[in-house]
């Protein structure tokens, strides 16, 4: 008996080792099918949504945000826990609306694109002359657009990948540059969105180029936009109303970052990205909290699982919406530096069925791994030689490695940029997948999860 009780006081003077190595591809499985009951994320949309609420770029509500975010993430248990702020400009939108007042009066329901001039109080009223895209505007005689109001149709349809929204959204990057110049007073577009019932407008952001003299720009609902081309279609010549109020100010926005550690600290990490902002006319559930209540809680079930091999990099961009100037204050600090993977999380929160990525001819296998890894979560592989996303794209085009797990985007416009965008339209089920399928990329990249050595344990005196 004093022999045994010699040799377990003797075990309990010597430092706890970490667990024997567990095969990695078994591990990473089992977070795998661990997150697929994941409510982190769905707490952090929740929560985001409600205590904040609309985040637009630069304003008070935002700064609420980053501060909410810090707090939330140094609680979770995440290390350097950050803002790092930048100047921009804010714009914000005051009172808004449309008439018809002839020659069949009604009231159509608009909001202001984003960076739109402002009209004077009393609004402009000027004859409405209909374009069914941006060509034909650019190829439209001068004097048929001085003095009017520009109307552009051109109805994006649904697509699983959201590879409409490039084309179809012309309307309103270029519409309101062109309509200025050809000496339109003002420019109503259909909105970029494949909603068709629900008289909700999608505002988005928008730049005068060229010179282009800033000129009112809004966005009509999907069925007032109808509303409009059937009178048209009558081969009437509408009159319209239109007030749009707005201002721009200078302030602030900032990028919110925390991290993981990575047994070997030097490594190069991992970033793993969403953006915090949001527009102002929903609470930004789908456009972007739920991405980064995804990126958050995958980054946190590794931590919690032990030390990743490679340090994981958490950001939540600031004025993302308004022209990307968190990824760019991001580049201009962080961008010459090594990074093993760049991923953003900023398509809403639907299943992901498509893993890309662009990790170097060297690193095919970590990247056909990544593939195998995720496919029983019904993810197909897709090309080893280009990634995306928005704040990370300039990084992208930088050569940067990354990847990029592609959502279903088939519903996703249907609710982008509107009043629509709460909580009501996120599913919980979908979102747990997409946190599953972010745990097991990012458990690929960051490498061997292990755990944590305990601290040593010394017989008592």
């Amino acid at each position: 008996m004093r022999i045994l009780l010699a040799g377990l006081l003797a075990a309990t003077a010597l430092p706890v080792t970490a667990q024997p190595t567990q095969d990695p591809d078994a591990r990473i499985a089992a977070l795998r099918t661990d997150a697929l009951s994941d409510d982190m994320a769905w707490r952090i949309t929740e929560d985001l949504t409600t205590e904040v609420g609309q985040r637009l770029a630069g304003t008070e509500a935002e700064a609420r945000a980053r501060a909410w975010a810090v707090r939330r993430l140094t609680a979770m248990g995440f290390a350097k826990v950050r803002i790092e702020d930048f100047p921009m400009p804010v714009w914000q939108r005051g009172r808004e609306s449309a008439e018809l007042v002839g020659p069949y009066p009604q009231k159509l329901v608009v909001a202001a694109l984003g960076n739109s001039a402002a009209t004077p109080a009393s609004g402009i009223t000027a004859e409405v002359v209909n374009f069914p895209d941006v060509e034909a505007l650019r190829a439209a005689p001068t004097e048929q657009v001085r003095g009017k109001i520009v109307y552009i149709g051109h109805a994006m349809p649904r697509t699983e990948d959201g590879s409409g929204y490039g084309v179809f959204g012309a309307p309103r990057r270029q519409g309101p540059t062109v309509a200025s110049q050809k000496g339109a007073i003002g420019i109503v577009i259909r909105s970029i969105g494949t909603d068709r019932e629900h008289r909700n407008p999608h505002t988005g952001v928008m730049n005068f180029a060229d010179g282009a003299t800033p000129i009112p720009a809004g966005a009509l609902s999907n069925p007032d936009a109808d509303q409009l081309e059937r009178i048209l279609a009558r081969g009437q010549r509408p009159t319209l109303r239109l007030t749009l109020e707005s201002t721009v100010n200078q302030g602030r926005s900032g990028n919110v970052i925390a991290e993981v550690p990575g047994r070997d600290p030097n490594a190069a990490p991992v970033l793993v990205s969403c953006h915090l902002d949001s527009w102002d006319l929903g609470t930004g559930a789908l456009d972007d909290a739920a991405g980064c209540g995804i990126v958050t809680a995958a980054a946190k079930r590794i931590m919690d699982a032990g030390m990743p091999a490679r340090p994981i990099r958490i950001v939540w961009f600031g004025a993302e919406e308004v022209g990307l100037f968190g990824g760019l204050d991001y580049r201009a600090k962080y961008g010459k530096q090594p990074h093993h993977a760049i991923m953003e999380s900023d398509f809403g929160a639907d299943r992901i069925w498509k893993v890309d990525s662009r990790l170097g001819k060297e690193r095919e296998a970590e990247a056909r791994r990544l593939q195998r890894m995720l496919q029983p979560l019904g993810i197909v592989p897709g090309s080893l030689t280009e990634t995306e996303g928005s704040d990370i794209g300039p990084m992208v085009a930088d050569g940067l490695p990354g990847a990029a797990l592609s959502q279903d985007g088939t519903r996703y416009f249907d609710i982008h940029h509107s009043p629509d965008d709460t909580m009501a339209v996120v599913d919980k089920k979908q979102m747990q997948q997409n946190v599953a399928a972010w745990t097991t990329a990012v458990a690929v990249l960051a490498g061997p999860v292990e755990a944590r050595p305990q601290p040593t344990r010394r017989r008592a005196r």
